[in-house]
């Protein structure tokens, strides 16, 4: 799916101002030939809980798993304000061009996830996150 597929949830319940920056990035990319696709945008809480099952199971504890999946209390997938960008050139694009929309990648061992700063469009995206135990919006 690409982030002008309403029909899916992934999209469709995605916070508003993210998918209109979103939208307004790819219409721009796609003069250089890049297309975004969607891997991953709005979660339900069951989905999130499942990954993060499926985490710890492939990485052998919570504390690894937490390098990769968030919980369905934090993750900024089930709140609608995160997104997993599909193909390298869509998110190289990104970082060369998100900030011009307020659109960061947040940790660096994701390249594929971004998220709306708005600041960004002024002053630059914000220094990532070596991965989400870093984000101090992931400890509860």
């Amino acid at each position: 799916m690409t982030v002008f597929d309403d029909g899916y949830p992934a999209v469709a319940n995605l916070d508003p101002d993210l998918l209109r920056a979103l939208r307004a990035a790819a219409t721009h990319a796609t003069d250089d030939g890049v297309k975004f696709y969607v891997n991953s945008g709005w979660r339900s809480p069951e989905r999130q809980n499942r990954l993060l099952r499926e985490a710890v199971s492939k990485y052998g504890s919570e504390e690894e798993a937490a390098r990769w999946v968030a919980t369905a209390d934090t993750s900024p997938h089930v709140s609608g304000h995160a997104i997993d960008i599909g193909r390298s050139d869509a998110t190289a694009w990104l970082s060369e061009h998100g900030a011009e929309y307020g659109l960061c990648q947040i940790y660096r061992n994701e390249p594929w996830h971004y998220e709306l700063r708005t600041n960004a469009i002024d002053h630059g995206c914000p220094r990532m996150y070596a991965d989400p135990t870093q984000d101090p919006r992931m400890r509860q």
